[in-house]
Formats: structure tokens, sequence, C-alpha cells
């Protein structure tokens, strides 16, 4: 049994829990709707997410008013912001998200020889869902509505594995291949027709705090294929247009464009009878 000590001690804890939850810090949106939005909105745009069947156009009509209506329920506790004018300018938005995420879809497929067509791209890469889930999260970051970007973005994250700042700005026809351990930081500038492979990371040369409101991620131009394991870092620097970044680069400087840049690394052989521990670690 609890001592009369242990009690109090519980007691106390739970009147802190208690009051923790009447602070404004509290005023956080409900993660699992976050995420269920999200599903619901993507089922919506495309049919490979769902089999949910119409009968007509006002019907859809009808669904995208009822996820308008279930975006302001979700928005509105969080203060400070006018829940069903942003619901309404998202919703404006819509039109202008499905033809970006069609022209990424696009990319994927003709980038990718693995790919059979658009439809396997939308329903299968994780690039594409990751993508798809950081152009809706971008919208709420450029509509200022606190926490409910990085929730959206952080839901792709766990789940692809692929981490995108809703504050990046990425171009039409944007194509992740693989993707597994990209990261892309929030003032990334990223042009079109921009190709990156798993293991990028576009990041801060510092993780200063007091550089949060200055531009601390690189910039990629038009039409530049970035390989695997690169590493690009700092807001000075700027990939020029159409350059080619080889796999595991590091780089902290500008390049100009039509550049290529790669890593050579060294690689020796030997034989391992010659030496009984050839290589100075064990797994």
């Amino acid at each position: 049994m609890l001592s009369t000590i242990e009690k109090s001690k519980n007691n106390m804890f739970a009147e802190k829990l208690f009051h923790l939850r009447k602070e404004p810090s509290c005023l956080l949106p409900d993660r699992n709707s976050v995420q269920k939005f999200v599903d619901e909105l993507l089922e919506l745009l495309f049919p490979h997410f769902s089999k949910k069947h119409f009968n007509s156009p006002e019907e859809v009509e009808k669904e995208l008013k009822v996820l308008e209506k279930n975006l302001c329920k979700i928005i509105e506790p969080l203060g400070k912001i006018s829940a069903k004018e942003c619901s309404e300018s998202f919703f404006s938005k819509i039109p202008g998200i499905h033809e970006k995420l069609m022209m990424d879809a696009e990319a994927i497929y003709k980038g990718d020889p693995a790919a059979e067509n658009v439809d396997e791209v939308i329903l299968t890469y994780p690039g594409f869902f990751a993508i798809s889930v950081y152009r809706i999260a971008h919208e709420f970051y450029n509509l200022k509505i606190p926490y409910f970007p990085r929730v959206l973005t952080e839901y792709a994250h766990r789940l692809t594995g692929i981490d995108i700042h809703p504050g990046a700005k990425i171009g039409k026809s944007f194509f992740i291949d693989h993707g597994t351990g990209i990261v892309i930081g929030e003032t990334t500038e990223i042009g079109n027709n921009v190709k990156l492979y798993q293991g990028v990371t576009l990041g801060a040369v510092s993780v200063n705090k007091t550089l949060a409101n200055s531009k601390r991620h690189p910039t990629i131009e038009d039409n530049t294929v970035i390989y695997s394991g690169a590493t690009i870092l700092g807001g000075e620097t700027i990939i020029g247009h159409n350059s080619i970044i080889g796999g595991n680069v590091w780089l902290t400087s500008s390049v100009q464009p039509y550049s290529i840049v790669y890593h050579k690394s060294e690689i020796k052989f030997g034989n391992s009878k010659m030496n009984e521990e050839p290589i100075n670690f064990i797994i």
C-alpha cells in the first residue's frame, strides 16, 4: 500500500497535470484530427487512396464543404485566428495544390525507369505522399496557423522517413526518388524540376537560436539533381541551375550554374590472408 507521503506526492502531481491543461499553451490542435483531415483530403483529391464513390460533381463539392467545416472545428481552438476565414482561404487554394501535385507525379513517373505509370506513383511512392502533405502544410504555414503545419509534415515524416519543413519553398515538378532520410529545412528554396535522392540534407550551418528569423538553409535552382547522401548547408549557399551534385558531397559554399560536383573516395584492395584483421572494427 502507498504511504501517506506517496499519496500526497501523487495528488500534487495530478493537480499539476490538471493545471497544465488550463494554461494558454494547451490551445493545441488534436493530432489525430489533423492526420485524419489530411488523409480524407488526399482521398478526395486522389481516388488511389479511397474507393469512395461519387455520383456527381455536386456530391464531390458537398464532400469538400464537409472537409472545410471539419477543418474549421480543428483550428478554432487555436485562438487569435479566424477559423472560418482560414478554412475558406485554404480551400480556395485546393485546385492549385492539386495541379502542382499532378505535375510532381508526372515528374516522378518520367524520371524513374521503374515507374510504370502515374497511377503507380500516386498510389505507392513515399516521395509523392511526402510532397503531397508538404504542399498542403505549406499553405497552412503561409496562413500562419500555429502547430497545424508541423503536425502534418511530421505525420508524413513518421510514415516515409522524409522530413520537409512546411516553411520550405518548393517549385513545380519536384521529384523525390526513394526518399528515406531526406531533410529539407525551413528556409530552403527549391526551384522547378529538381530531383533529390535518398539521404540528402538541405540544412543550416549553425543551430544558433538567434538565427531563427534568418535564411539558414540553401537555395537550389531549377533543373538540379542531387544524389544520395549529399549534404548542402547554409543560407548563403546557392546551387546554380542545371547542376549535378554527386553522392556524399558536402557543400557549404555556392556553385555556378551547370556545375558538376562530386566526391572522389579512395578504395583500397588487399588480401585477407595476409592479415588476420585487415579492417580494425567489428560490427
